[in-house]
């Protein structure tokens, strides 16, 4: 027996990436949709071929004929309907970031604890090829012992992101959490505790260099994993150029990748370069609801779940705490230094 999928917030993120891999995914179905707006949700049902529609969470959640709920609205509800639907008895998978901050992951997990009910969260990058062959390739020792880790990931200041009056919600910290680090910058963060396990020791630096939203769009950050390995990470949305780069150096060779644009991945070793280029899906969450769906039919393991979503978020409270905890005067800058407790 299929399934049957709902999607509460059937918004641009569902278009492509992730409403046809739950209608693709094998033994998965995608029932019902819902979106405030009644009208669009409508639309999406009618383009995607989706039975239902709702303009009401609580109706979807309780559907009948819904078995597991997709949260693809934005972070600042994340919480209530994950929560809401575990309640109600069904199995969630949540977009990224998981929460507003690491308080509201604790309240998913303890309403996952308290029902049974599994929690996956969509940091896809741990399911897709071209990271499961990084992981393969450090697995193999192919670079010999990791040492160093360093993240670039710099965007030209967006002109949407300029209007005060009308700010994308995805630098508007109430809605977002934070600004594109949280957005955009969460998913290299997962993808190194997929490589290397969690996070154990964290320092950073964030500030508003352009003061065109409230958000950060400027963050300069240090790490440490328990294994030994250590790092860096460069993230500004107010650059000059558009740079998207991770490369993690060992003793005996350097994996050279990016974490959004879709470049081959390569390794320079003592026998010269490699490249093994490797395209993303064209539904680029379908390996992830693949694996989300076998584990909720008994076959597999999602390696996505509420508990490594938790500590990419509590990772990021700790370098932006000091930021959020007061408005930060033109150019002002905090240091938030934690160290991460083990789950």
């Amino acid at each position: 027996m299929s399934l049957r999928w709902g999607i509460v917030g059937c918004g641009d993120v569902t278009e492509v990436k992730s409403g046809p891999a739950l209608q693709q995914a094998r033994g998965s179905s995608l029932a019902a949709v819902m979106r405030r707006d009644g009208r669009k949700a409508q639309d999406y049902a009618r383009r995607h071929g989706v039975p239902r529609w709702y303009d009401d969470a609580d109706a979807l959640i309780h559907d009948p004929g819904v078995d597991a709920v997709y949260v693809a609205t934005p972070p600042s509800t994340h919480a209530q309907y994950a929560i809401a639907a575990m309640r109600a008895g069904k199995p969630v998978y949540v977009e990224k970031p998981m929460a507003l901050d690491a308080g509201e992951c604790e309240a998913m997990l303890e309403a996952s604890r308290a029902t049974g009910m599994p929690l996956f969260v969509a940091y896809y990058r741990r399911a897709l090829p071209r990271f499961l062959k990084v992981r393969e390739l450090l697995a193999a020792g192919a670079i010999g012992t990791p040492r160093r880790v360093r993240v670039v990931l710099h965007r030209p200041l967006d002109p949407r992101y300029t209007d005060g009056a009308a700010l994308p919600w995805r630098v508007r910290p109430e809605v977002a959490g934070g600004g594109l680090f949280v957005d955009l910058g969460s998913h290299a963060l997962d993808l190194l505790d997929f490589l290397f396990g969690p996070i154990v020791d964290v320092s950073g630096r964030a500030a508003s260099v352009s003061g065109a939203y409230p958000a950060e769009d400027t963050v300069a950050m240090a790490f440490a994993f328990d294994g030994g390995v250590r790092g860096e990470g460069d993230w500004c949305f107010c650059s000059d150029a558009r740079r998207d780069e991770v490369e993690i150096s060992g003793d005996r060779g350097l994996l050279r990748f990016a974490t959004f644009d879709e470049v081959p991945v390569e390794l320079e070793g003592a026998d010269g370069t490699q490249r093994f280029d490797i395209a993303n899906p064209q539904h680029i969450q379908l390996p992830l609801v693949e694996t989300l769906v076998a584990e909720l039919r008994g076959e597999g393991r999602c390696p996505s779940t509420g508990m490594s979503g938790a500590r990419t978020t509590r990772i990021i409270d700790a370098v932006l705490e000091g930021y959020r905890r007061r408005d930060p005067p033109a150019g002002g800058q905090w240091l938030s230094r934690s160290r991460q407790p083990e789950d």
